[in-house]
């Protein structure tokens, strides 16, 4: 057990501190943002059952009720092996630390989803109040798609059930029709892709542990890999030129991207546009996906070895 607890450690320290820091440093995320989104996923998962593996290991060493319910179906050969009855001392004091983990973390993702319900209707509420008085009796404030009557050239996209994209008449009279749909199609995409529960996941996350690397890096890289995602999407669709264009005539006023989540700068996502990186091939595109999918599998084959060890 006391090795288990160990190894569980280092597999969760190296995901959150040295990995999180390198993928930074890299320049194919940049090329490939679903592929970076799914590998930062995948890192934090391996950290979150890391703890919880090492939580459960612990909880069953301190405590023997939590010993018999985790161990009840188990044969005596595999309780043996995991040695839970010479606890060291110092397990009780990690057990309490992941407890008080797995707490501050439900707790935040509880705190940031009810925020986000709060923020999503009083977003709504203020729709309504601009939102042209239609005979029906404002029905397309709950459609898929909203124009407001506003001078000023925006659109947005605002998750719920269904999500809902927001269009104002300045941006309809300044942009083109392909330039429209580009906006639009940027938009769906992190409709279809439900971004919105990576960025909630990431904030509270964030919120919570600022203090570690994985989390930090995991908030900042999703705020901007979403874009990137997006912006990928309406390119494929509508052209790189075009979706230039278009991110240029709706934002050169404000010099950032309309989505409120952005941290980049739009310049520098205009020049993505206009000279596409080189992409990954498939079958390193691939590779990088089978093998950041396998790494969370770490916490669980540490945890259930001595188990499979014993029954073998």
């Amino acid at each position: 057990m006391t090795v288990c607890l160990l190894l569980l450690s280092v597999v969760a320290v190296t995901a959150a501190v040295p990995v999180p820091r390198g993928l930074t440093r890299a320049a194919w995320p940049e090329r490939e943002p679903v592929v970076a989104l799914w590998v930062w996923q995948c890192l934090v998962a391996t950290v979150l059952l890391a703890c919880v593996t090492a939580l459960s290991l612990g909880a069953a060493a301190v405590f023997g009720t939590v010993r018999a319910q985790l161990f009840a179906p188990a044969p005596p050969a595999v309780t043996a092996a995991y040695d839970l009855s010479t606890a060291p001392p110092w397990a009780a004091a990690l057990t309490l630390l992941l407890a008080c983990g797995a707490a501050w973390t439900t707790a935040m993702l509880a705190r940031e989803l009810v925020e986000a319900r709060r923020r999503r209707a009083q977003a709504r509420a203020h729709l309504r109040e601009r939102a042209p008085d239609l005979p029906a009796g404002l029905p397309a404030a709950r459609g898929p798609l909203l124009v407001l009557e506003d001078e000023y050239p925006d659109a947005w996209w605002m998750p719920g059930s269904p999500p809902q994209l927001i269009v104002t008449t300045g941006a309809l009279h300044r942009l083109t029709d392909h330039q429209l749909d580009a906006v639009l199609t940027h938009e769906r995409g992190h409709a279809r892709a439900r971004h919105d529960w990576l960025l909630h996941l990431s904030t509270a996350l964030a919120t919570g542990f600022p203090r570690i690397p994985l989390f930090a890096h995991f908030c900042d890289q999703t705020h901007r890999l979403v874009e990137l995602a997006a912006d990928d999407t309406a390119s494929r669709r509508c052209g790189h030129l075009t979706t230039a264009l278009a991110l240029i005539e709706l934002n050169q006023h404000r010099g950032v991207l309309s989505c409120a989540s952005s941290h980049r700068l739009l310049g520098e996502r205009v020049d993505r546009l206009l000279e596409p990186p080189p992409r990954l091939g498939r079958r390193h595109r691939a590779l990088t996906t089978t093998t950041a999918a396998l790494v969370p599998l770490l916490p669980l084959l540490i945890a259930f070895a001595p188990g499979l060890t014993a029954l073998s």
